[in-house]
């Protein structure tokens, strides 16, 4: 039984109640959403969860960090380090997109360690395998597809990208607009030079019942990937977007007839401007399922610091609605990212998060700030150090500028204003002088 179906039949699932707790929300309010497609709980019914996970409306704003090999790195162990990093750092997911070695291995050794939900891009796999064995993509068999997806789905993967709005439909009107940077999603590239070295239609979106079959049989939860994203300021919001997002939303109701949780995924590089617009799209567009936005970026020139290209953009979008941040790294664009630069990722992703939940009024979110202001008004250094999005870092600072006064910082030293203006407030004053003076 997935979670949708337990819900549409008004059971309430330990995973929910998990979740529910984790809100601050009461089991019954997470099953109705459940119910009605706006939270998912991607949770494979053959695994074990240590931490299930909500995302959706009314919940948290979730961070996913994405890891794994290339082909020009195929090392298990960093890998495995990065997982570790970003749980660290606080991700509330984990995806594994390795395109180098042992890929069966590595997928079962980042399940292994991993208590949040796993995802996955299985349309990876196939291809490697298939060029592997045969010499080139294009010669994937459409069985091998969803051999992958159903073996990926026995190890226990929670959710899956699948680029099903990628069609011969949707790529004549790239075509017919142009683009300037045409695709970069890499499993929407993998697809495309299938499709038009076949003539065939994309084998996710003419299969789609048998990948609902799957879904079904495991509760996967399926993240209907933007293939068709925009790489650039210059293409967000184009037709070939808009019409994927359409495509999207059809396959999101035949999902739901399944009993099938979906999410949709969102734009990469999007102007400032039109990220609310890209938010209300979605939503309309998809009845209300999950959004989950790959940035967005907001500029396409913030090279060695797109983490922080992504925060303003992801901040910005979970403040209008999205639901789920997929943070980026300093070194997105540049190369695979270091163990650092993961946590860099996730706690920029994470900030960006907690400022849209601000605005939202998510449950519990302006209390964190107020106690944090709080700890700093009474100068309680190690009240601040705890309250910090990444406390590792904050004592650290701390600890390599202790000023020479113990309770205030190197910034202003004797000059503090909250001790300053605390001593003057507390101070008579001359108005209390004249009152004595008859005046």
């Amino acid at each position: 039984m997935t979670q949708l179906h337990a819900a549409r039949s008004g059971k309430i699932t330990p995973q929910m109640r998990k979740v529910a707790r984790d809100e601050g929300l009461s089991s019954e309010i997470i099953a109705q959403a459940v119910a009605r497609g706006q939270i998912v709980i991607p949770h494979n019914m053959g695994r074990k969860l240590p931490r299930p996970m909500g995302i959706g409306k009314g919940l948290r704003t979730k961070v996913n960090a994405n890891l794994g090999t290339s082909t020009d790195s195929v090392q298990l162990e960093p890998e495995l380090e990065k997982v570790r990093v970003a749980l660290e750092a606080g991700a509330d997911t984990v995806m594994d997109l390795s395109t180098g070695g042992d890929l069966d291995q590595i997928r079962s050794q980042i399940l292994r360690i991993c208590p949040v939900p796993l995802g996955t891009v299985p349309i990876y796999q196939a291809v490697i395998e298939t060029i592997a064995e045969k010499g080139a993509l294009v010669k994937m068999a459409v069985e091998r597809v969803f051999q992958v997806i159903e073996k990926q789905a026995r190890d226990g993967v929670d959710f899956m990208t699948v680029h099903c709005g990628v069609t011969q439909e949707t790529l004549s009107r790239l075509k017919a607009q142009g683009r300037l940077t045409d695709i970069v999603s890499r499993g929407g590239a993998f697809l495309t030079t299938w499709m038009v070295a076949n003539d065939r239609e994309n084998p996710l979106y003419e299969h789609f019942d048998r990948l609902l079959d799957l879904a079904a049989e495991y509760d996967l939860t399926l993240s209907l990937g933007d293939g068709l994203r925009p790489g650039s300021l210059a293409d967000a919001t184009d037709r070939a977007q808009v019409q994927e997002t359409i495509l999207l939303g059809e396959l999101t109701e035949r999902a739901w007839d399944r009993d099938v949780q979906v999410m949709i995924e969102g734009p990469g590089h999007v102007p400032i401007d039109q990220i609310e617009a890209n938010v209300l799209l979605e939503k309309k567009l998809c009845h209300g399922a999950p959004f989950y936005v790959l940035g967005p970026l907001v500029t396409d020139v913030a090279s060695g610091y797109d983490h922080i290209a992504c925060a303003i953009g992801g901040a910005l979008a979970a403040s209008v609605g999205a639901d789920f941040l997929c943070y980026v790294t300093p070194g997105e664009h540049l190369r695979l990212p270091t163990s650092q630069e993961v946590r860099e990722g996730v706690i920029a992703a994470r900030i960006a998060a907690h400022a849209g939940d601000i605005a939202k009024g998510v449950v519990g979110a302006l209390e964190w700030d107020q106690q944090m202001s709080t700890a700093r008004k009474n100068l309680d250094w190690e009240g601040q150090i705890k309250l910090s999005i990444d406390p590792e870092h904050a004592r650290r600072a701390r600890e390599e500028s202790r000023p020479h006064a113990g309770d205030v910082c190197t910034m202003c030293g004797d000059y503090c204003a909250v001790k300053l203006v605390e001593k003057a407030l507390k101070t008579p004053g001359r108005k209390r002088e004249k009152a004595g003076n008859g005046a």
